[in-house]
C-alpha cells in the first residue's frame, strides 16, 4: 500500500522529510503540502508530481485524499494539528515536541485515548538509530548486569543566534531525556542542571550545560550539553552496569594516519550523524500508518519528555533538583 502523506510544515526539517518521503523511501507519496508561508508551499509542490497546496493545516488534515500527516510546524501549532488529526483518525507523525506544554500534550493524549488507539508518532530518531539499539539490546540481555549510571553528551560546532540557553533543555536535552527514559524503561524523577565557567563563543548563553536526572528505579544518568564547541556534532553515551559498561562506538569508517597522526572523522552536523536513523523512524512511521496506526514514541513520551524539560528549566533557574511528576499512564500507553 502507497500511503499519501500530508505535510503540515516546510522548514528545514520538513524540507528533509519531504525529500526522505519523496525521494529515499518506498511505500509513501506525498499528496499534500501546508506551510505559514504559501510561496514556500508553492515552490515545493511544483517539484512534487500531483501535490496540492493547502491554505491551512486543518484543510489539508480533512482533504479525501490524505491517508496520514506529518507535521514539521512550529511548535506550539502542533496541538491543534494533532487534536484535529485524531478527530479525523489519521495516523500522524509530530516533529518534537508534542507540543509545549505539560497541559497541551496531556489534551492530547486524552484525544487518543479517547479515539481507543495509537494514532500518534512523536519524533524521537534516536531510537531508531542502530548504535543506539544495540546498546539497549545489550542493557536488556543483562550482559553488563543491572544498569546503575548512564553518562551522555551533546556536542555541538555552533548554534544560531536565535537559540536560547532554555534551548538547550527544551531542544537539544531533550534527546537525551528520551534516550535515557527509553534505555531503563523508566520514568525520570527529578533534575538538577548545573552550569561550569561559560564557554565565551556561547556569547550570553548558559553553556555548557551539565543534568543529573534521578531515574524511578534508583540509577543515575549525566548529560553534559555543549552547543558551542567549535570540533564537530559529536554525540556520546555509555551505560555502566554491575558487571561490565557498554557505549556508543566512534562511527568512522576508515582511520587516517598521516604526519604522525592517526586520525578518524566526527560528524558535521545532526543530518550527517542520524541520517540513518530518520530513515528507519520513517520505515516504521508508513509501515504502521499504513494499518491506520502507529508506532515508536508514543504521545505519552511526547508528554513525559516535556515535563521532565519543564522540570530541567526551572532547576537550572533554582539551582536545586526539581521534582518530575507524571500523571498515571494510561493503559494504552502501557
Amino acid at each position: 500500500m502507497t500511503v499519501k502523506v500530508g505535510v503540515i510544515g516546510t522548514g528545514m526539517i520538513g524540507l528533509d522529510h519531504i525529500r526522505r518521503l519523496t525521494e529515499v523511501l518506498a511505500g509513501a507519496r506525498v499528496v499534500a503540502v501546508s506551510d505559514i508561508n504559501p510561496e514556500r508551499v508553492a515552490a515545493v509542490v511544483e517539484r512534487i508530481p500531483g501535490a496540492r497546496a493547502y491554505p491551512t493545516g486543518e484543510a489539508l488534515i480533512d482533504a479525501a485524499d490524505v491517508d496520514a500527516i506529518l507535521i514539521a510546524s512550529w511548535g506550539p501549532t502542533h496541538e491543534a494539528y494533532l487534536l484535529h488529526a485524531i478527530k479525523a483518525g489519521k495516523p500522524v507523525f509530530c516533529e518534537k515536541p508534542l507540543a509545549t506544554t505539560q497541559e497541551a500534550c496531556l489534551r492530547v493524549i486524552d484525544a487518543e485515548v479517547a479515539h481507543g488507539k495509537r494514532l500518534v508518532q512523536v519524533g524521537f530518531m534516536r531510537r531508531f538509530d542502530h548504535a543506539y539499539r544495540v546498546l539497549k539490546d545489550t542493557v536488556t540481555s543483562g550482559a553488563i548486569g543491572a544498569p546503575l549510571l548512564y553518562h551522555a553528551a551533546h556536542r555541538n560546532p555552533s548554534v544560531p543566534d536565535t537559540y536560547t540557553s532554555d534551548m538547550a533543555i527544551i531542544d537539544t536535552l531533550v534527546h537525551d531525556i528520551d534516550v535515557a527514559r527509553w534505555l531503563f524503561d523508566e520514568e525520570v524523577t527529578g533534575i538538577a542542571i548545573r552550569a561550569p565557567r561559560a564557554n565565551s563563543k556561547g556569547g550570553i548563553l548558559r553553556d555548557p550545560i551539565f543534568a543529573l536526572m534521578d531515574m524511578a528505579g534508583g540509577a543515575l544518568v549525566t548529560v553534559e550539553v555543549s552547543v558551542n564547541i567549535d570540533y564537530a556534532y559529536d554525540i556520546r553515551g555509555e551505560m555502566s552496569g554491575e558487571s561490565g559498561t557498554v557505549e556508543l562506538a566512534e562511527s568512522n569508517a576508515v582511520v587516517v594516519k598521516s604526519k604522525g597522526v592517526a586520525a578518524g572523522r566526527v560528524p558535521a552536523d545532526w543530518r550527517e550523524r542520524f541520517i540513518t536513523a530518520y530513515d528507519e523512524e520513517f520505515r516504521a512511521w508508513l509501515a504502521a500508518a499504513a494499518q491506520g496506526t502507529a508506532t515508536g514514541p508514543s504521545a505519552w513520551d511526547g508528554y513525559a519528555a516535556q515535563a521532565v524539560c519543564d522540570a530541567g528549566v526551572r532547576a537550572a533557574a533554582s539551582g536545586e533538583i526539581e521534582p518530575v511528576r507524571l500523571r498515571e499512564r494510561p493503559g494504552l500507553y502501557q
